[in-house]
């Protein structure tokens, strides 16, 4: 069977590894982070919104998309859907398991950046995890405030200059010595973080627990639903081994 996987997380890539000796498998990331070495056709790139990945599917006679990308990347997630609707070819996804604060987790939820700003009013020294969008509002960082954010990619050069922000360009998985070391030495007083879900990325809300450091968490977005969704991995590869 010829199968497009959408990948870019820990998860994908094992999926892509499992199903390669059996059936014709093309892996798709976005390229920002580390590219895979696989033992298939790595594809990296967009592909020009639903209508582009469409025309893929048509073209390479794809039989099968499976969505195993990022929670968070609820736009790819809607092409996805849209692109095979117009292609008349299945989707199946991998919907990773959200975390759940433990008895000792002191979580403030937020659905949005201005309920992210909200929640941190009350806080000094934030640690951002959840991408480039705290650099969009370097120019907004109340004065009593110091944001350490940390991103896959450095783009200091450009961004306004803002003495209150400190750009960590680091590229995970972070053991959780390394998250432990980072909190204590930058003082931070919140960590704010995506509920990503899984062990990858989980240990900066261990060690925001260790320290007794609040967590203002962001929800997930809203994602569609495919033709079959799975919480494992393994469950998917048995229906196609």
């Amino acid at each position: 069977m010829r199968l497009l996987i959408l990948g870019g997380i820990g998860e994908a890539v094992q999926l892509a590894r499992r199903l390669a000796p059996v059936h014709a498998v093309t892996y798709s990331v976005a390229g920002k982070g580390r590219v895979p070495a696989l033992p298939c056709p790595v594809r990296i790139g967009g592909f020009g919104g639903a209508e582009g990945l469409a025309a893929l599917l048509r073209e390479q006679e794809i039989e099968l998309l499976i969505d195993a990308t990022h929670p968070y990347a609820g736009q790819i997630s809607r092409n996805a859907m849209q692109a095979a609707r117009m292609a008349g070819v299945p989707l199946w996804a991998y919907r990773r398991p959200a975390w759940e604060p433990e008895p000792d987790d002191d979580w403030r939820r937020a659905a949005n950046w201005p309920e992210i700003v909200a929640a941190l009013r009350e806080f000094r020294r934030p640690f951002f995890t959840i991408g480039l969008e705290p650099l969009r509002h370097a120019a907004d960082i109340p004065l009593r405030q110091h944001w350490l954010v940390r991103c896959l990619r450095c783009l200091a050069a450009e961004l306004p200059f803002s003495p209150r922000l400190t750009l960590l360009c680091a590229t995970g998985p972070f053991a959780l010595e390394q998250e432990l070391r980072v909190l204590r030495d930058w003082r931070i007083d919140v960590v704010v973080a995506k509920n990503s879900g899984g062990k990858a990325v989980e240990a900066k809300l261990t060690a925001a627990r260790q320290l007794r450091i609040p967590a203002v968490v962001l929800e997930r977005p809203a994602l569609p639903a495919a033709d079959r969704e799975f919480a494992e991995t393994g469950r998917l590869v048995a229906e196609l081994t």
